[in-house]
C-alpha cells in the first residue's frame, strides 16, 4: 500500500484550522474535525503552492491574538 500523503499524481486539498495552521491532505479522505478546505481539489503542487503563499506567519493564531494583547 502507497502512503496518499505521498503520492505526487494524486488529488489534494489544502486544509485549514482555527489556528490558521495549514496542511496538505488526500482528497479522497474525509476532511477531519476542526479542519476546513482553503483550497479546493487541485494537484499536489497547486495545493502546496497555495499553502506556501499563504502560510506566513507559522505562529497559531491564538498566540499572535496574545502577543498583540495590550499589557
Amino acid at each position: 500500500m502507497t502512503n496518499p500523503f505521498e503520492d505526487d499524481d494524486g488529488a489534494y486539498l489544502a486544509l485549514i484550522n482555527d489556528e490558521g495552521q495549514y496542511s496538505l491532505w488526500p482528497a479522497f479522505i474525509e476532511v477531519p474535525p476542526g479542519w476546513r478546505i482553503a483550497h479546493p481539489h487541485d494537484t499536489c503542487q497547486a495545493c502546496l503552492d497555495y499553502i506556501n503563499q499563504h502560510w506566513t506567519d507559522m505562529r497559531p493564531q491564538s498566540l499572535i491574538d496574545a502577543m498583540d494583547a495590550p499589557g
